[in-house]
């Protein structure tokens, strides 16, 4: 098939401006005094939400080894503070992609969003706007991509590819339609997972409404009524709406029993979207130096060190034990970085590390499924806070500033 030149055209933007976040230093609202960092919204949406849809949104493959070592390996570095220097106008604001956002971080694309807060594709959106930070939309969301571009014109898409080069430019030619230019293909998913806790908790896909499931549904009713039932009354029964060309499976069809890569795509389609694809590329799901090296020969944009949030393989090395050497083989191309962050300071040492930006997922989930955007807004302002400060602490003036000589591996303390 003769390869397209497929170039993103930005929709009519009639929103509003964005609007600056919170100011670092502003108080926290005193209705947000009980979320005091990211771990606090995940405690509280463990009794909000269902057994099955909590299980889904927080577990691993296996068992959970891998969920477990994302979190770890920050305490493999500790911070080197100088003092005596001026950072009273100090600012955690990065540019990339072209884009200058307030803040290092983003919100990570995360399928089926929407089973565990409603409306979660549209209110990530507006949120990271407002705080003018990228929200990556996932292929495996209900909500269709251009409804998502309306609200917020940045947004970047995180796009599941089957090895057909007629699906491949269908998809790219849609998504460039939508005014999307950020295109994110994900590669770490060539098969399912063996994810033992989501059986153990009764969440399947496709959904079956098992007595157990409708039991679950029952106990929790602000899940119940205010995200399954408002969503099932306002469009119906729920379609992964971005993983085709047009249209998708709903969720109670056996198609989407697993939807993700597929076994066959390989580095020769990915030299194919380069072709038709002159937006910006990011190959997300980079473990190895070499893939991070074959990502810039075949002219990638951009990559982001991922072991899927622990989600795939069990005992996967954590993005932060390899980064510093796929960095080095990184060349022009950006860096990002997810899994595991939920702390200021664990952004920082990506960033010290070499990484550009960090990529973060579950936390906002878990605010959206809380308390919608203003949950959105007030994660996204606590996480900019512990930025400042520890910014300050550590005599940084700008990020650019930020290096390996600010951190101390565990290892090399005497």
């Amino acid at each position: 098939m003769t390869a397209l030149s497929i170039v993103p055209t930005r929709p009519t933007d009639t929103s509003s401006p964005a609007v600056s976040p919170v100011p670092a230093s502003a108080p926290i609202p005193r209705l947000w005094g009980r979320y005091l960092n990211l771990d606090d919204f995940e405690a509280a949406a463990r009794r909000r939400l269902p057994h099955a849809i909590y299980g889904y949104a927080s577990g691993g493959a296996a068992d959970g080894g891998a969920i477990r070592s994302n979190r770890d390996v920050f305490g493999r570095w500790h911070f080197v503070t100088r003092i005596l220097r001026d950072v009273a106008s100090r600012t955690p604001a990065r540019t990339l992609f072209g884009h200058r956002y307030d803040v290092p971080f983003g919100i990570a694309p995360m399928g089926a969003s929407a089973v565990a807060a409603f409306d979660a594709d549209l209110r990530m959106a507006r949120a990271a706007r407002a705080a003018n930070l990228p929200f990556v939309l996932s292929a495996n969301s209900i909500t269709p991509m251009e409804a998502v571009t309306a609200v917020n014109p940045d947004i970047w898409f995180a796009a599941y590819l089957p090895p057909d080069p007629a699906h491949i430019e269908g998809m790219l030619a849609r998504v460039a339609a939508a005014g999307v230019r950020v295109l994110v293909v994900t590669a770490d998913v060539p098969a399912g997972s063996n994810r033992e806790a989501e059986r153990r908790n009764g969440y399947t896909m496709p959904i079956r409404l098992t007595p157990r499931l409708i039991a679950d549904g029952i106990t929790h009713p602000h899940w119940l009524l205010g995200t399954a039932a408002r969503t099932v009354a306002r469009q119906g029964v729920p379609v992964i709406s971005n993983i085709q060309p047009r249209g998708g499976p709903g969720l109670f069809s056996r198609q989407v029993s697993f939807i993700g890569g597929d076994g066959a795509f390989t580095w020769d389609h990915v030299r194919q979207i380069r072709r038709s694809w002159q937006g910006t590329l990011v190959l997300k799901g980079i473990l190895s130096p070499a893939d991070a090296r074959l990502a810039r020969q075949h002219g990638v944009d951009g990559i982001v060190v991922s072991n899927h949030g622990g989600r795939q393989l069990d005992g996967a090395a954590s993005p932060m034990d390899v980064l510093g050497a796929i960095r080095d083989e990184s060349g022009d191309m950006a860096v990002l970085v997810d899994s595991g962050f939920r702390r200021g300071g664990d952004i920082l040492k990506a960033l010290a590390l070499g990484a550009d930006f960090v990529l973060i997922g579950r936390p906002f989930l878990y605010a959206a499924a809380l308390a919608g955007e203003p949950g959105l807004r007030h994660a996204a302002a606590l996480l900019r806070r512990e930025i400042d400060l520890d910014m300050a602490q550590l005599g940084l003036a700008s990020l650019e500033e930020i290096g390996p000589d600010c951190l101390l591996e565990r290892a090399t303390m005497q």
